[in-house]
């Protein structure tokens, strides 16, 4: 019969002292989690922001932040943060960049680590408005508080390399889209006008595309073709892909 050796317990539990011996001794930084959700809408590409609720950054923008709990991992945090401050379930996130400058908090040294999210919020409502939290056009945004001018600018970037890896953008679109509307969502994403024939021509030669055979109604310009993204194709196909470049 296997006899318990208590010695080993004795050995484990000065281990694990030594080790919280040397924790304990690490300099005390807080660590925080930031959300950047991009959204799109009329054109524009959007982000959600709320009002600062430090006196020094009165009326300013900041991005949806909390600290890091003891007993709860990153990702945890960046989703008990978007639940808290706006009520969406189930956002996808993704983890950007950790941010660590000296001096990026006026209060001391803060350690904050980024997510960032692109949503169809027409399909993601808003049940909290604390701190006038609503959606701001990205080009109209000039000054915010702390360095999250900066952190958004990093994110935006991040974006728009994704958005060229990955088919993201689709997720933006109505189910039957025409090419007109595909276009006008990468060029508010990129911040830049596209030459439409090229741009066309790059994703007719993808291969991801179905023609839905039929056109866009109601519209005051020209009519389009409709089509949808061939999401099947493109898990077949994803290990070659190559992304979009533009």
């Amino acid at each position: 019969m296997f006899e318990y050796d208590k010695s080993l317990t004795g050995i484990q539990s000065s281990v694990n002292k030594d080790a919280m011996i040397l924790v304990n001794s690490y300099p005390k930084v807080p660590l925080t989690v930031d959300c950047v959700i991009f959204g799109f809408t009329d054109n524009l590409l959007k982000v959600l922001l709320i009002k600062s609720d430090l006196e020094q950054y009165k009326d300013q923008l900041s991005l949806l932040g909390d600290m890091v709990k003891s007993n709860e991992d990153l990702d945890s945090a960046a989703n008990r943060v978007l639940l808290e401050r706006t009520g969406m379930q189930n956002v996808y996130l993704e983890q950007v960049h950790t941010f660590s400058k000296v001096d990026r908090h006026p209060g001391g040294r803060v350690i904050t680590t980024v997510y960032a999210s692109l949503l169809d919020f027409k399909n993601q409502e808003l049940k909290i408005h604390e701190n006038e939290l609503k959606w701001h056009a990205l080009n109209q945004i000039s000054e915010m508080a702390f360095d999250h001018k900066h952190i958004l600018e990093v994110c935006h970037k991040w974006l728009q390399k994704r958005i060229q890896e990955h088919p993201l953008a689709f997720s933006l679109l109505p189910e039957k889209f025409s090419l007109r509307q595909l276009q006008n969502v990468y060029e508010a994403i990129l911040g830049a006008q596209l030459d439409r024939r090229n741009f066309r021509k790059k994703f007719a030669s993808m291969g991801l595309l179905i023609d839905t055979n039929e056109m866009e109604v109601h519209v005051t310009h020209r009519p389009g073709k409709l089509y949808k993204f061939d999401y099947a194709q493109y898990e077949l196909s994803k290990r070659n892909w190559v992304g979009i470049d533009f």
